[in-house]
């Protein structure tokens, strides 16, 4: 079921618009956001810096899945290439 998930987003078998509004802006950013408020509430409860860091990063994989895989997509708009670019590189700072 969760290999059915990447690969059809992989070889482009879902809908552009399920991908790139619902699965990266929608979904992802709230796993991003839940995953830094995570991150920061570790660390202000006295967790090492070290373990927030990394928790904070984990979600990088995912994000750079989501990227490639809206890259990948056929007759993708140089915007919208820009757009998900953006959208990673706020994900990985924020």
């Amino acid at each position: 079921m969760i290999f059915g998930f990447f690969s059809d987003r992989w070889r482009a078998k879902i809908n552009f618009s399920r991908l790139f509004w619902l699965d990266m802006l929608a979904v992802g950013t709230l796993i991003n956001l839940f995953i830094s408020f995570a991150a920061l509430m570790l660390v202000a409860l006295g967790g090492k810096p070290v373990w927030a860091v990394l928790l904070h990063f984990s979600t990088l994989p995912y994000n750079g899945f989501l990227l490639a895989a809206i890259w990948r997509f056929p007759a993708v708009t140089p915007a919208m290439r820009l757009a998900a670019s953006a959208w990673f590189v706020a994900m990985a700072v924020a």
